[in-house]
């Protein structure tokens, strides 16, 4: 085997001749390999933009030689220099001939610019830039570059779609949101746009021709009024599902909220005790009935202030101390109960598999918030009896946001780990790459199928 056959598979490269290799230092004083190489006869003068594979005539040709970067060779400094004509293409006019080894205006070889992208998946963009020794900003322009290389048209993901979930996600400080579209049979992202509202998800449905939205049968997501009505205006047939967790939220929200109007009942209540109860200098007897009443008025206040977790969470869940806590609110305080035991037989009743036995709990379930005689349940009673037909359609098909908000964590998660975005096109390029099917090939993988150069 000659060192040109080695080098080349080293680099990945089939259709590239190389011509000499060099080793150099740089000025930071590391070893750099310099690799003379040129592009196969049949691989010269085309253009990078077209597949038609036709030689095109040369416009200029420059005196000063490009420069690639490749994937280190055992913690060495790879470059493949070349020569870099222009060449007159009839569709893009005017043109850098394409290499083999690299993507348009890229200066990195295919395999860096893959092998980057692979590992954005997966660790934080500074972990990726240190590594691999680039800028941070370059993370993202390889991203971006494997995103276009692996799938060219990202609009073939909307073919096929039947069941889909819509939802939003914050992606920055100051109310900036990304409105991201999964498939719910793929549980892959098939589309996302920056901002949220009927105005963005429109540019969605518009993009679907008709034969698209017909074929859409479900539509999951919150309560979100704007998603109602692009659903009603663009997928007559579809079925509008609410999500139950969504639902569930409402209720514990609403819960809250009366814990907190519990709590200020309570603390004027002891402050009023405070006023009330006149002494003298010195601290009272431990026997003094009025110690004893300031005091349960203090407990009673802290029990209430301190019950967020033991009120939001399942009977089945709770600690010993948060049985502890829901005990003495049922024992002190019969309206936080009641709206407490109000949220779980909300919660229970989603999980009803049989369509006609729920229907008849949620109705019981209406007409008790009608009547229970606590504002903040009975608005809330008024806001599921709108999505009332939504939340029986989701006990119906079962269809639920779970997958969509697993994308939104993976999402933040992309978003924590490398500390945001400031180009949102980098941050969308990810985002497809990670919540889909598309596989990252790797340079020299036999498990892994990539295009040849």
């Amino acid at each position: 085997m000659t060192v040109n056959t080695v080098v080349k598979k080293a680099l990945g490269v089939k259709s590239m001749v190389v011509n000499s290799m060099e080793l150099t230092k740089t000025a930071k004083g590391e070893s750099k390999l310099i690799v003379h190489a040129r592009p196969h006869k049949n691989k010269q003068c085309r253009c990078p933009y077209c597949d038609n594979g036709r030689r095109l005539p040369i416009y200029d040709s420059s005196h000063e030689l490009s420069h690639w970067r490749a994937l280190d060779f055992g913690g060495l400094l790879v470059e493949i220099e070349s020569e870099s004509p222009r060449v007159t293409c009839p569709v893009h006019g005017v043109v850098t001939a394409a290499v083999p080894w690299a993507f348009p205006k890229s200066r990195f070889t295919k395999d860096f610019d893959l092998t980057v992208a692979w590992m954005a998946r997966r660790l934080n963009k500074s972990a990726v830039s240190s590594y691999m020794r680039i800028s941070w900003e370059t993370v993202g322009r390889c991203v971006s570059r494997a995103r276009e290389y692996l799938e060219p048209d990202t609009s073939s993901r909307l073919d096929e779609l039947k069941r889909i979930g819509i939802d939003e996600t914050s992606y920055s400080k100051g109310h900036k949101y990304i409105t991201t579209v999964v498939n719910h049979d793929t549980n892959t992202v098939v589309w996302v746009a920056e901002g949220h509202g009927k105005s963005v998800l429109e540019a969605f449905f518009q993009q679907l021709t008709q034969e698209q939205r017909d074929a859409i049968e479900v539509v999951s997501g919150d309560g979100a009024r704007w998603i109602t009505a692009c659903v009603d205006e663009y997928c007559n047939n579809a079925c509008r599902c609410t999500d139950p967790f969504h639902v569930v939220e409402w209720a514990t929200q609403a819960l809250d909220e009366l814990r907190k109007e519990a709590w200020r009942e309570a603390n004027n209540e002891l402050k009023t005790l405070k006023k009330e109860i006149k002494r003298g200098r010195g601290r009272p007897a431990e026997n003094d009935q009025a110690s004893k009443i300031l005091s349960t008025a203090k407990e009673r206040a802290k029990e209430i202030k301190n019950s967020r977790y033991a009120l939001g969470k399942a009977p089945e869940n709770l600690t010993e101390n948060q049985e502890v806590k829901l005990a003495m609110i049922q024992a002190n305080d019969n309206r936080l109960y009641r709206a407490y035991m109000m949220k779980e037989s909300l919660r229970l009743l989603l999980k009803t598999k049989d369509p006609i036995k729920a229907e008849m709990e949620l109705n019981h379930w209406l007409s008790w918030a009608q009547r229970c005689r606590i504002p903040t349940f009975v608005e809330l009673g008024r806001k599921i009896k709108r999505h009332k037909e939504f939340i029986m359609n989701f006990i119906r098909t079962g269809i639920s946001n779970a997958r969509v908000e697993a994308n939104n964590n993976k999402i933040s998660l992309l978003i924590h780990r490398s500390f945001g975005f400031r180009n949102l096109t980098n941050l969308v390029d990810l985002i497809m790459l990670v919540c889909s099917n598309i596989v990252i090939p790797l340079s020299n993988r036999a498990s892994m199928v990539k295009k040849s150069a």
